[in-house]
Formats: C-alpha cells, structure tokens, sequence
C-alpha cells in the first residue's frame, strides 16, 4: 500500500512538473516592434533582456519601418513598440490607431528634432534655417539638407520646413540614418560643410561636435515625448509585462552615453553595462514583478 501511494505520489509530481513545463513552453514570446533607429534599437533591446532574464518571457524582435509599426500593433500582429515620438513627429501614424492602442507610458522626455551643422561651421554664417538662405551658404551646402528614411516623422516635417522657410533650390536627401551617419562622417573627415536631419537622444552627438541651427517658425516641432504604445488587450494578456514596460525611464542624458557605447563596442555589451551600471533603477522597473 505504502509502495502504490509513493508511486502515485512520484507519478503525481512528474505529471505536476510536466504541466508547469507544457505552461512554459506555450507561453507565447513577447513582440516587441522598432524601426531601424539608434535609441529604439538600445531602449527594445534592453527591455527584451529584462523580459526574457528577470520576468522569463521570450522575446522575439520585429524590426520593420515606422508606418508597418503602428499598424501591426494596431492588429494585435506586435504587443508593444517603445518609440512612438509623440505629439508631433508620428501625429500622423498615431491618429489613425489611437483608438485600436494603449498607451503604457513614456520612455524619456525632452527629446527633439531639428537641422544640425558641424561646430566648425561660423556661427555668424549659420546660425538658423533662414541663413540657410543666403547664396553663399547654399554654394557651400551645396543645396541639400542630409536626411533619413522616407517614411519617418521627421522626413515629412522638414519637407514641409523647406516650404515654410522658401528654400528655393534645396533638395531634401532622403537616405537613412546610416547613409545620413555616413555622409556626416566623410564631410567632418574633410571638414566640410553640411546640415543634415537629426534627434535627440542620439550617440552622434557624442562622436561629433554638433550644434541645433534655430528654428524660429517650429517647422521642425517642440520638444517631444517618447512613449510605449501597445496592443489594446496586452495589459490583461500580459499584465506582468506590461507593467513593466509603463515603469521603464532613462534620462536622455545615459541614454545616449548607452547609445555611444553601443557603437563603439555592440548593443548587447552596452545593454549589458547599462544593467550593471544602474541596479537602482533597474530595480525599480522590476520592483512590483520582484516582490
């Protein structure tokens, strides 16, 4: 009798630990979305290290362009992107998926776009989008305006800033932001002049001497926020991760002293020392899931 109970007993266990296995197992990967962009590859890569080490959810990453995003989170086809630039830069894309979207929280503020030139650049010669004017300036700059992707926020803004500002014979490169990052990098090699498209938070800033030229009519928007939006039933699909992703803050300042890491040696090595840098904060983010 004692032998069949323990059998039973030894049964019941293995049949226990099987279903907390199959449970695992079925648990379907968190898709976290981003787009080709250098503060949301760090931000989605360090929160899929997170989610996969410390509350032990796979992760799967979907890299595609921002409109794709918006609409693949609006379907339910990704549970959450960290990069919605809001109220301005993706007021667009935002628009048509608000009502189909949560909103989770806000990664970092203050973060903005504008026109950027080289420091060794005069300011007395550009010191604003209207000097851009100037025939002198244009000779040098050779009438264009360094950009990114064709379908990013800032693309179709500063479209709209070359109208705004009348820059007759200006034309707006569309590229990415690696051939932009190249073009910036062959012309501050030879010192050259330039103006190209950019954002804060982002590790060029820590590579090149930059500056902002002044944009007096806000073609180009105001300082924004960066949120994570997710699918509308992820809250209650996944509370444990999406209360993790609401409490998830960098100040932009360590962002992008991370991003800057991340080019000189990888984005895992930098999401890494990020983590060993800021226990406190990370702590923080996990602290509801820990306790």
């Amino acid at each position: 009798m004692f032998k069949t109970l323990a059998t039973m007993g030894l049964a019941a266990g293995i049949i226990a630990g099987s279903f907390v296995s199959a449970l695992a197992e079925d648990k379907a990967p968190v898709k976290l979305g981003w787009a080709a962009w250098s503060d949301a590859e760090f931000v989605t890569k360090l929160a899929a290290k997170l989610i996969k080490d410390k509350l032990g959810h796979e992760v799967e990453l979907v890299q595609t362009d921002v409109a794709p995003l918006y609409q693949g989170v609006s379907r339910g086809d990704i549970d959450a992107m960290m990069m919605a630039w809001l109220p301005e830069t993706h007021a667009d894309y935002f628009a048509k998926v608000k009502d189909k979207v949560t909103t989770l929280g806000t990664v970092y503020d203050g973060a903005k776009l504008g026109w950027v030139v080289p420091k060794y650049v005069p300011e007395d010669a550009i010191a604003s989008i209207e000097d851009l004017k100037k025939s002198d300036v244009k000779e040098k700059l050779k009438g264009r305006v360094e950009g990114i992707d064709p379908g990013a926020g800032l693309t179709r803004l500063s479209e709209q800033a070359l109208k705004d500002y009348a820059l007759d014979g200006y034309k707006l490169q569309i590229s990415s932001e690696a051939g932009m990052l190249t073009t910036i990098d062959r012309a501050v090699r030879k010192q050259e002049w330039f103006v190209a498209t950019s954002w804060s938070p982002h590790w060029m800033f820590g590579k090149y001497e930059l500056r902002y030229i002044d944009d007096s009519k806000g073609s180009l928007g105001k300082a924004e926020h960066v949120d994570v939006i997710a699918r509308k039933d992820f809250p209650t699909d996944n509370p444990e991760v999406a209360a993790f992703l609401s409490r998830i803050k960098l100040p932009i300042g360590d962002l992008e002293a991370a991003m800057f890491d991340a080019q000189e040696t990888s984005y895992e090595k930098a999401v890494d020392k990020y983590i060993a840098d800021h226990p406190d904060q990370i702590k923080a983010w996990l602290a509801a899931d820990e306790g």
